[in-house]
């Protein structure tokens, strides 16, 4: 009944997959059920290159856009064809597509791909018959069992999977085990592509233990910076963290056998059978007992774990502050010389906020209305009428503060920005002009007489 319903789901979900694909396909073409346009798209390529370079663009948009629909990198020619299958009608030039596309460097043949879990000797081989070009696909008929990398959606996945693991690591790096590193990553042909892309970048080092069985893993860079090595503390943690996830495993199977037990023992005391009630009920207690022992050892791995973490985090402080400490003393600057620089930086940073406050005052001076602006200047106008004139050096003075007073004037009523700026200062020199000439006739008349 397992199999079935297994089978039944995978079912299901190919059908919700070819749904979800015909309903993107519809938004990302239009036209996409228009007979005779489809006829067009679906012929073989025939002539020159120019003649079935635009049909190729299409094509070659389409699968990319539909792989990153589905979030998935690996391809295979006959999903390809079923992506686009159309009442049993496929597009003719989908192979010669895919060989383009790969002649192009947008594909990659999963052969040419090296896969760091085998060993050196296995990767070098195959570098160099990929460099000899011995394993490229030239016909349609050597893809039919193989299957296609699409570099870009790499990349992105790649990248997913840092994001991910940096979300659960403080670290710059960690360690986690190749069965971990495949949910990661999506599944096994998927975890290859992602390791062999991380280890050519730097950003990954597989890893391996042959002590009473094989545990592998992975290591991965978690900052900018590239993987200088594996060390025998990598192996150690990788040690720990797959029994780590050994003892999960078993905690879930004790779980699993101590809900049965019970179930029995219920059913068996319903059915008035108290020794098979017994039974149950001591398999129960044994269940008991063994996931407290398995607990408490996971708990000890798990706080080893933990003081491992801490010491590697610690570690990278000190370095940092020791790489700070030994570019200091190469630029030969001091502590003390630090010290000054930031208590400037402080003082510079008060006196900005001073401007910033003064420029808001006088933003908010400025909206003194024109009536005060007159006002002030009839003061001023009165003023000048009362100053008493006896001799030509006090005429000149009276001129002179005059003048002074309407350029003190005409500045302030500049910064006040006045919608009427240059009116009023032509009204303010014609006044001034006015008075010194009455001034100065009326000091005439005086020494006249």
């Amino acid at each position: 009944m397992g199999k079935i319903q297994e089978m039944e789901d995978d079912v299901t979900g190919e059908e919700e997959e070819e749904e979800s694909i015909m309903e993107y396909l519809r938004k990302q073409v239009p036209d996409w059920d228009d007979e005779v346009k489809c006829t067009a798209r679906f012929k073989a390529f025939s002539g020159q290159r120019t003649d079935w370079e635009p049909l190729y663009v299409f094509w070659r948009d389409l699968i990319l856009n539909v792989a990153r629909h589905l979030h998935i990198f690996i391809i295979r020619p006959s999903q390809v064809n079923v992506w686009f299958d159309r009442g049993g009608l496929v597009p003719l030039c989908l192979d010669q597509v895919l060989l383009e596309m790969h002649a192009a460097g947008e594909l990659l043949w999963n052969v040419e791909v090296s896969d760091p879990a085998s060993g050196w000797v296995s990767q070098i081989f195959r570098r160099v018959v990929n460099l000899g070009g011995l394993l490229r696909p030239s016909t349609q008929e050597n893809l039919a069992e193989d299957y296609y990398i699409i570099p870009v959606l790499l990349k992105e996945k790649a990248l997913q999977v840092v994001q991910a693991l940096s979300g659960s690591h403080w670290t710059a790096s960690c360690v986690i085990t190749w069965s971990k590193f495949q949910e990661f990553s999506g599944g096994l042909k998927e975890a290859h592509a992602v390791l062999n892309h991380l280890c050519e970048h730097g950003k990954a080092k597989y890893l391996v233990i042959n002590k009473k069985g094989l545990m592998e893993g992975v290591k991965v860079s978690l900052s900018a910076r590239a993987l200088s090595g594996t060390t025998s503390l990598d192996l150690d943690v990788l040690h720990l963290i797959w029994t780590v996830e050994k003892l999960e495993h078993q905690l879930n199977v004790i779980d699993q056998r101590w809900k049965r037990s019970r179930a029995s023992a219920l059913a068996s005391l319903k059915l008035g059978s108290k020794q098979v009630a017994l039974k149950c009920a001591r398999e129960m207690k044994l269940a008991s007992l063994s996931r407290e022992k398995c607990t408490a050892l996971l708990n000890r791995v798990e706080e080893v774990l933990a003081v491992i973490a801490d010491a590697e985090a610690s570690k990278e402080v000190a370095e940092a502050i020791r790489i700070g400490t030994q570019a200091i003393k190469e630029n030969g600057i001091n502590y003390d010389e630090v010290e000054l620089c930031l208590q400037e930086l402080n003082e510079c940073i008060e006196s900005q906020k001073q401007i910033d406050e003064i420029l808001g005052s006088n933003a908010a001076g400025a909206e003194i209305e024109d009536e005060d602006i007159e006002e002030e200047l009839k003061e001023l106008e009165m003023n000048f009428a009362e100053v008493p004139t006896q001799t030509s050096t006090g005429v000149d003075a009276v001129v002179a503060g005059t003048q002074e007073t309407a350029d003190a004037l005409s500045e302030s009523l500049s910064k006040l920005h006045l919608a009427h700026h240059a009116r009023k200062d032509l009204e303010a020199e014609h006044a001034v002009e006015s008075m010194g000439a009455m001034s100065k006739d009326g000091n005439r008349e005086a020494v006249l007489s």
